[in-house]
């Protein structure tokens, strides 16, 4: 490249800066018409269009002096100028498409003040060089810009999910007895600070097809290290309603959900979680809807874990000792006469085989254990031990 045509680039920089800026402030606000909304202030795009169009020319002449096309680097200052323009546009909430859309619009305006002033100075050839190297600066600096305006916007979506996170822990950790922190809440997850709730807890879910299945019903959730958490608020009085489009939930996505009492306001989330969490724990692996209401015996056994193995050893331990197939089906024989009352005619129905079979297991077992097994009622203990060695609740052996 003849020295002369690098002067006139030097020159052209010094000397046309300021009118070139000055018309493209002029075309930005006459045919990008988000600029017309005073989003962003004449002062603000005035700077913005100097320092870009400054650095453009100065990316230019080096492009065409060295004849390397420009590359950016994370670090590069030439790029700073960009980068500044897409944060602040970003946190002005300016459109991608309509900054990038100015920024065209200055290289055009570049271009047509290079061959104003230059036509009679450059030949075809340099111009054509300039020209491709002007707009290999244009693009590498619109890339620089829509790389700031995107990490500025990831920024933002990590802080309010760190926001959110923070106030869900709040809340499940019961700061909603606060009522400024209460208030705050109920603004953010769209909630009443006293209205009803379900707590709901599960291991996975699908938060969008909850939420269809749940409406009309406001809902709020949230994604922890245990598993998603929700909050379901009631329309009435009476939670059947809710519950039932829970169970059609359940139905649709084939997986344990536990769901608490009913919490009255903000301020009854953590109980309800702690009873919600309780549930799904009893109900185990198996699909279905937990309501804690139905569950109490076995979140009386989880929140006494010893006392639920004690049981289990002192019921069931030398059933469960005896080899598989037999503990299995004595078992089985058990829960069913234990939830038939104890009647044996209703216990051989549930477990297909005849009465007579069904009193000859409970002599077995009363053989094993020592303890007696009539047509009385069932003890209480043993429906708890056999409610905890449905959960795993045993000791391990020895």
């Amino acid at each position: 490249m003849r020295a002369a045509t690098l002067e006139f680039l030097a020159r052209h920089r010094r000397e046309r800066l300021a009118p070139i800026a000055d018309r493209l402030v002029a075309s930005i606000q006459l045919e990008n018409p988000a600029y017309a909304l005073d989003v962003v202030t004449s002062a603000d795009l005035r700077h913005s269009c100097v320092t870009n169009v400054d650095r453009i020319l100065e990316l230019l002449a080096e492009a065409v002096s060295s004849g390397v096309r420009p590359r950016h680097s994370d670090h590069d200052p030439a790029y700073d100028a960009a980068r500044a323009t897409g944060r602040r546009r970003a946190e002005q909430g300016m459109p991608l498409d309509h900054v990038l859309r100015s920024f065209r619009m200055g290289g055009r305006h570049v271009w047509e003040d290079l061959i104003e002033w230059g036509a009679d100075l450059l030949d075809a050839g340099e111009l054509r060089d300039i020209g491709t190297q002007l707009w290999e600066v244009v693009d590498v600096t619109s890339a620089e810009v829509a790389s700031s305006y995107h990490a500025h916007e990831r920024a933002v979506v990590r802080a309010d999910e760190q926001q959110r996170a923070e106030l869900w822990e709040g809340l499940l950790g019961g700061r909603a007895r606060d009522p400024r922190f209460a208030h705050g809440a109920a603004m953010s997850l769209d909630l009443a600070v006293d209205g009803d709730l379900l707590v709901v807890a599960a291991a996975h879910l699908d938060r969008w097809l909850a939420d269809d299945q749940l409406a009309p019903h406001a809902t709020a959730w949230v994604e922890r290290t245990e598993g998603v958490v929700g909050l379901v608020a009631l329309r009435d009085d009476d939670p059947a309603e809710a519950l039932a489009a829970l169970r059609g939930l359940v139905a649709r996505v084939r997986t344990p959900i536990g769901v608490s009492s009913v919490a009255h306001g903000l301020v009854g989330v953590p109980e309800g979680l702690r009873e919600a969490t309780l549930a799904l724990r009893a109900q185990g692996r198996r699909p279905g809807l937990a309501p804690f209401d139905d569950r109490v015996p076995e979140a009386l056994l989880l929140s006494a874990p010893e006392m639920a193995a004690l049981l289990v050893d002192r019921w069931l331990r030398p059933v469960l000792a005896l080899p598989g197939p037999e503990a299995r089906a004595l078992v089985d024989t058990l829960e069913a006469w234990v939830a038939a009352g104890g009647s044996t005619t209703a216990t051989a129905s549930a477990v297909h085989c005849h009465r007579n079979t069904v009193i000859n297991r409970l002599r077995r077992i009363t053989e094993v254990t020592g303890r007696a097994f009539t047509e009385a009622r069932p003890p209480v203990e043993l429906d708890l031990a056999l409610r905890a060695h449905r959960m795993g609740m045993a000791h391990p052996p020895g």
